[in-house]
């Protein structure tokens, strides 16, 4: 019997098959592989909204530096930045981006992956659990909540949605490399940590921010009621912060960032007892959140402090970094990605440097998260209960009282004017959480 042969006419052997078939499988395989990858880039292209574009316009610069992402929606209420966002959009990616002055259209769209949340504050939970309630992921700015039942219903919507939320706290990935060191025992056993925001901020209600002329005011104010004592067209875009009807101060501005890194370095979770003391010092204005003072926080095992001059850029004192901690063995200043150790005299002993990364670091890992190639550097449940220090400080500074909690929940103690400070009494007609 003849072996069988191939198309040469040459006899086929079992070596010859095996080269022949593996020659063919690789063929295949390799004319496969720009089908795999095509279909691995668009499995990781994510579709996103962004909502507000004052800081907003933050988050679409950065969105546009980061592979697979397509901004498909802007929402804003002025019509002046709508139009500056979509430009923007349409000068440096290829597919279409669209306008609406309703962010609700875009919940409509079970396309969109996840919202990105830079409303003034009073709109964080109401947007982040609507957009939840659509199966959205979510990244909301900080504080993420304006008072603490706030905080307490967006971290239940979160966990009841399955979806995933992430705090806007930026240092949360900038700092990673500096908090592990002081977790390495970098200063020996930490005690204390200091905190600090210094600006030169004027007068209130000069519209230092002028809104458009057709700026949606119904939206605009979405969930708030109606605040008699002032008249909020001379508060848009920025001063609405220092109202507490609208915003949480400065505490709630910018002391939520280091107030979250140092919860975070000494390891606490909610404070025992909280002080905050200070006042609207330079101006005579509409101005009703102080705009210099101390916020004292202590955790049992450490404590902290933060100094706050909204109004006089305190120049002269060149403080070490924007976060110090204090241990047994020297201190530790962190200023964004950079960090430098003392001993206990003050020499300096050593520096450091992380990967830092700007907003594009910290919205990427929120949007590898959602493809499943990581873990979320600041999620909700954890953003919320440095947000709870902000809260926690206001009630004290509002009812000048010490707010003792309960270290496990963050609950007040036996403060029975803090608690009518804890929530809002009542929402707008159809904006109820």
């Amino acid at each position: 019997m003849r072996e069988a042969g191939d198309s040469s006419g040459q006899p086929m052997n079992r070596r010859t098959l095996l080269t022949q078939s593996t020659a063919l499988g690789l063929s295949a395989a390799l004319s496969a592989l720009p089908k795999l990858r095509a279909a691995d880039k668009a499995a990781n292209k994510l579709k996103v909204a962004v909502v507000a574009l004052g800081r907003g316009m933050g988050h679409v610069q950065a969105l546009l530096t980061l592979p697979d992402v397509e901004i498909a929606y802007l929402a804003e209420t002025d019509s002046a930045r709508l139009d500056k966002g979509l430009k923007v959009v349409a000068d440096k990616q290829a597919s279409s981006c669209q306008g609406v002055r309703d962010f609700r259209k875009i919940l409509e769209d079970k396309t969109i992956d996840a919202v990105f949340i830079a409303t003034p504050n009073f709109w964080h939970t109401p947007m982040a659990i609507l957009a939840l309630q659509a199966g959205k992921n979510v990244y909301v700015e900080k504080p993420g909540s304006q008072n603490p039942g706030e905080a307490e219903a967006l971290v239940a919507a979160m966990k009841k949605s399955g979806k995933l939320v992430q705090m806007g706290n930026q240092r949360r990935t900038w700092m990673k490399e500096a908090i592990a060191a002081l977790h390495g025992g970098a200063i020996g056993e930490t005690r204390f940590a200091r905190g600090m925001y210094y600006n030169s901020r004027k007068e209130v209600g000069q519209l230092a921010l002028p809104p458009s002329a057709d700026l949606d005011w119904n939206m605009w104010q979405g969930p708030v009621t109606d605040d008699a004592k002032h008249d909020m067209k001379k508060f848009a875009h920025y001063d609405w912060h220092w109202l507490w009807h609208w915003g949480n101060g400065e505490l709630g501005n910018n002391g939520i960032h280091t107030l979250d890194i140092m919860r975070w370095g000494l390891k606490g979770e909610y404070p025992l007892k909280v002080t905050y003391n200070g006042g609207r010092y330079f101006y005579r204005d509409e101005q009703e959140t102080p705009d210099t003072g101390t916020a004292v926080y202590d955790f049992g095992h450490a404590g902290c402090e933060w100094l706050q001059s909204s109004c006089h850029p305190r120049a002269a004192e060149k403080p070490l970094g924007e976060v110090m901690f204090y241990g047994d063995n020297g201190t530790m200043a962190i200023s964004r990605d950079s960090w430098t150790i003392h001993d206990p005299k003050g020499k300096e002993i050593s520096k450091g440097k992380g990967a830092g990364g700007g907003d594009p670091a910290h919205m990427g890992n929120f949007l590898d998260a959602i493809r499943g190639k990581g873990t979320l550097n600041s999620p909700i449940d954890e953003g919320q209960k440095s947000t709870m220090m902000c809260h926690l400080g206001n009630i004290a500074y509002r009812t000048n009282t010490v707010v003792r909690c309960d270290p496990k929940t963050g609950k007040m103690i036996n403060n029975p004017e803090g608690e009518k400070l804890w929530k809002r009494s009542a929402y707008r007609e159809g904006w109820g959480i």
